[in-house]
């Protein structure tokens, strides 16, 4: 596929699709999405530094008057925030009688637990410890070392965004019965793209896959896709896929309409189930900004957008939960190909 013109070569960001083909005739891709491949990038991903950083959530589902509750390898952590707006955070359990802090709510800055009145300002008290958390603009973080393990940093590892200021926003967040490597996997192999989902996705075709340095340029995923609108109607791109951490696959818009932008997949162990199963949060950030000057006015419609984008992220995130749980089931039981 050759280079794509740059978006201001096109009046419109759409084109019209020609030549299409029915989805069972598309070009089978199982024989490209080698298993060693992706085997081998989720490895190496697997051994990037984290510094034991954990999405909780959206910045945006922060209330003034709530905390946001995560559970992260069983460990219950509330993040709200301060009297000077900052975020503080720590542990979700109550120190005095064990109150689940995520009911408990906040005044004037200080997290009050909701069973006797212990009031929490993000200080050490009676036994409570805050956890160092971070607030990026879009998602919300906390550093848990005992479950990390690893060598903390000060801040997460966080890829290259566009500008806050000219870009439009939307989170969602889903859970699954699966491990967070299997979360990893699914957005590591981007060769199932058009036959996996054919409602968002046509004429993908990967032009570049990793080739075991390890290095930002030889560590990727390059592919061709036209996003699906409606009919025939399209929007092709390419989008280049990374690993920056053990838990995070970032995908960058590169060329097309809407280069510059970014969605972020964290995936966040929650901890096993009634089952014994394990969790997995899937918290995906999107990021969508464009130099067309209308977009200007998507930006001041973002209230009413962002619904529609956390929609469309729902329906993938339906299949790719169920691609990621079928991985674990097969995993789990030894019956896993390959």
């Amino acid at each position: 596929m050759k280079p794509l013109p740059p978006p201001g070569r096109r009046r419109l960001p759409l084109s019209l699709r020609r030549g299409g083909v029915a989805w069972e005739r598309q070009r089978p891709t199982w024989r490209d999405a080698a298993p060693a491949v992706i085997t081998q990038a989720l490895k190496r991903a697997q051994s990037r530094p984290s510094g034991n950083w954990y999405v909780i959530g959206a910045a945006a589902d922060l209330r003034a008057d709530r905390p946001l509750a995560r559970t992260v390898r069983g460990r219950e952590v509330v993040v709200w925030r301060g009297a000077d707006g900052r975020p503080v955070g720590g542990p979700g359990i109550c120190p005095h009688l064990g109150a689940p802090l995520r009911d408990s709510p906040v005044r004037r800055g200080t997290l009050v637990c909701h069973w006797h009145g212990l009031a929490l300002d993000g200080t050490p008290c009676a036994g409570w410890a805050p956890l160092p958390v971070h607030d990026d603009g879009v998602l919300l973080w906390a550093r848990l070392d005992e479950v990390g393990g690893e060598a903390p940093l000060d801040g997460p590892v966080i890829a290259r965004r566009p500008e806050r200021t000219r870009a439009l926003t939307a989170v969602h967040v889903g859970v699954g019965v699966c491990e967070v490597e299997d979360i990893v996997a699914n957005r590591l192999d981007p060769w199932h793209g058009a036959w996996f989902h054919p409602y968002s996705f046509v004429d993908l075709t990967v032009v570049g896959s990793p080739d075991g340095s390890g290095s930002d340029t030889g560590d990727a995923f390059t592919v061709d896709v036209s996003f699906k609108l409606a009919g025939r109607l399209v929007v092709p791109v390419r989008a280049v896929f990374t690993a920056p951490e053990p838990r995070t696959v970032v995908m960058h818009i590169t060329e097309g309409e809407g280069e510059g932008s970014v969605v972020e997949t964290h995936a966040t162990p929650i901890g096993p189930d009634e089952l014994g199963r394990p969790r997995t949060a899937v918290i995906e950030a999107v990021m969508a900004a464009s130099d067309r000057p209308g977009f200007a006015m998507a930006r001041r419609a973002a209230p009413l957008l962002r619904p529609l984008v956390r929609s469309a992220a729902a329906r993938l995130w339906r299949d790719d939960l169920a691609y990621a749980e079928r991985r674990w089931q097969l995993r789990s039981s030894g019956r896993f190909p390959g």
